[in-house]
């Protein structure tokens, strides 16, 4: 598989294009797109001065793309590896860099989300069909954004409407293998000073069985055989409006529900079946009270609900001796960033961050809430062609203490467009309540009091460059984490003494006529670098090399493209025990405007049929079909 990798690689040099962002334009010569990026810095800058290994997917990519969920968009990005405990729907993990699932952060139009209790984002449970555009960044960003940002952050921007844009109606319809069904509609719209948007959308899939027949021999995966089909439902809504004055002041509100019903492989220990709700509300207003300060209040509410049930009845009546019914998180947040400048080029940005975390359950928790403060600044400077940002934050947190963390990255500009950047930055990630406080299942302990947070240093050397038409670039990085968790033979979660990381990413691509080609490389050596049982050993469920290759063939108003993945061998147990063997799938799309806003597609994944696995013994979908009508305005 690494050669394959490499083989890949060596393709995909002068093959691979960098997803943009809606917001380009062209630089004074005429050769160059400004891809403009917020989640790296928490301000508007181009790709080229964020310093930062950062991948943007746009709505003209999800578009093209034919996702039936996050995940197919994630799948193959550099640094990304994705397990999933069955097929669409099922539980994720998104391991970045080779950190823990939990060391992403997660945003939704700047509020971050995930379970209190697990510390997991619900990637799954995000509808594709509400999302306008994702930021993802990879290395370190705790100096910017606290606790969690060890491996990176993904902030998902939902649709809004645009200002001028007149009222715009849309409509999709979706079916497909396991009697897939979705839909969609909704409506956007605004004028020279309102924007607005409100979106409706549903899926059905009978599914597959999420777990391998020969699990409860094996003691492994969902410790039971249970050959159902696992279906799945979700119910979701959109909705934002936001307003522009003529000085500039803005004031936007955004909310976004998703409510599924997941049926997976269970007992009646364990429950199969469950109810989750994610909901996320935010609200923003910047203004200028002077010509060089900017202010942005930002106040907003995630929430991350599951119930379980066992046969249609509820989980904590069912069983109330062994297991627990319901997880409710709550998690309120507000921050005050002031954005100064000093001189030209010479960006000062200071502000405050305040979060609150709840859990309501049934569960007997030792402790249910805790708050985190964290100040911050960050600096930005250009000197000619090199440019330089330093960062540092404080957070106190109620549980553990204070921690600081900071970060330095220094840029240099050729003449003729690339840009060499450096960085350094440290990071933390506190345990999650389920570590820390879940109570004992049966008389056996699942969780640990005696944990300590994570910490972790990071070194990043990357040269890229962007041109119009083509654009290439290579990031090489070290992590160290100090005091990792993970669970041990007795899925008891411990602290690991120390893993390093090292990899080498690459985005790679061109556009010509009417040809349009994207690669993406990763090859990654997550490893155990403690001392005792397991020193050596690779982290779990981390594939060491993934490869992604997209071509896509435009003719007029018919359009064709296939998608290559590539993963490498990963394990299953910090033992490595449990292996997984390296796969590769071919996924084929076409699409056909046949009106105007009118549009027929058509997507056929994993057409190959291949059998393989992301988490040991569940199963993913094999050979499936889609085929979509949609109704847009954009379309053309």
């Amino acid at each position: 598989m690494k050669k394959t990798s490499l083989t890949v690689a060596l393709i995909g040099l002068g093959l691979t294009a960098q997803a943009s962002y809606a917001q380009t334009a062209a630089s004074d010569q005429g050769n160059t797109l400004e891809t403009v990026v917020v989640t790296a810095t928490r301000t508007a800058v181009s790709e080229n001065n964020a310093l930062s290994s950062v991948t943007v997917i746009t709505r003209d990519d999800i578009d093209r793309l034919q996702p039936t969920s996050v995940l197919d968009l994630l799948t193959g990005l550099p640094g990304v590896s994705i397990t999933q405990t069955g097929g669409i729907g099922q539980q994720s993990s998104l391991y970045l860099r080779g950190t823990n699932a939990t060391h992403v952060l997660v945003l939704i139009d700047g509020v971050r989300i995930g379970s209190v209790s697990a510390g997991l984002p619900a990637l799954e449970q995000i509808p594709v069909g509400a999302i306008e555009r994702i930021e993802l960044v990879r290395g370190p960003r705790a100096s910017l954004y606290g606790s969690d940002a060890i491996g990176g952050v993904i902030q998902i921007f939902t649709r809004h409407g645009q200002p001028n844009g007149g009222i715009a109606p849309s409509v999709s319809v979706t079916g497909g293998s396991h009697n897939f069904v979705s839909g969609e509609a909704g409506v956007s719209g605004g004028d020279s000073h309102l924007w607005y948007n409100a979106n409706l959308g549903g899926e059905y899939t009978a599914g597959i069985p999420a777990c391998r027949n020969g699990a409860a021999e094996l003691g492994v995966a969902c410790f039971v055989d249970d050959p159902r089909n696992d279906a799945y439902r979700n119910w979701n809504g959109l909705a934002n409006v936001g307003y522009r004055w003529d000085n500039g002041t803005e004031l936007a509100f955004d909310w976004l529900r998703s409510k599924s019903d997941v049926e997976f492989a269970g007992t009646p220990y364990g429950g199969n079946d469950a109810i989750e709700e994610q909901h996320v509300a935010g609200a923003r207003l910047s203004f200028s009270p002077l010509a060089i300060w900017k202010v942005t209040l930002n106040a907003g509410q995630s929430r991350d609900d599951d119930s379980t049930f066992y046969q249609g009845s509820y989980f904590g009546a069912y069983y109330p001796r062994m297991a627990t019914g319901y997880f409710d998180s709550r998690r309120n947040q507000a921050s005050w960033q002031n954005d100064i400048t000093l001189a030209t080029n010479q960006l000062l940005t200071v502000g405050v961050d305040y979060q609150q975390e709840h859990i309501y359950s049934d569960t007997d928790f030792q402790q249910t809430t805790r708050g985190d403060t964290g100040t911050f600044a960050l600096y930005q400077g250009t000197f000619g062609q090199n440019e330089v940002q330093l960062s540092a934050r404080h957070d106190h947190n109620d549980q553990f203490g204070n921690h600081n963390t900071g970060s330095a990255a220094w840029g240099y500009h050729f003449d003729q467009g690339p840009v060499l950047s450096v960085s350094y930055g440290t990071a933390f990630h506190a345990p999650t309540f389920d570590d820390l406080y879940f109570p004992a299942f049966g008389g056996v302990p699942t969780a640990n009091p005696n944990l300590q947070p994570e910490t972790s240093r990071s070194a990043e050397i990357g040269l890229s460059q962007q041109l119009n038409g083509w654009n290439w670039g290579v990031n090489a990085y070290q992590t160290r984490i100090d005091d990792l968790i993970a669970f041990n033979e007795a899925f008891v979660p411990v602290n690991i003494s120390r893993a390093v990381i090292r990899g080498i990413e690459s985005q790679l691509g061109f556009k010509v006529a009417d040809w349009r080609v994207q690669s993406y490389l990763t090859l990654m050596q997550p490893k155990n670098d403690g001392i005792g049982p397991g020193d050596g050993n690779l982290l779990p469920r981390r594939a060491r090399d993934t490869a992604r290759v997209d071509v896509d063939r435009s003719f007029g108003k018919f359009a064709v493209g296939a998608t290559f993945f590539a993963s490498g061998k990963r394990y299953d147990d910090t033992a490595n025990v449990y292996r997984m063997g390296g796969y590769a799938t071919t996924d084929l799309r076409a699409s056909y405007t046949f009106a105007p806003g009118w549009q027929v597609e058509g997507k056929l994944a994993n057409a190959f049929d291949h059998n393989y696995e992301t988490a040991y013994y569940y199963n993913q979908l094999g050979r499936t079909w889609y085929l979509t009508f949609r109704y847009s305005p954009s379309i053309h």
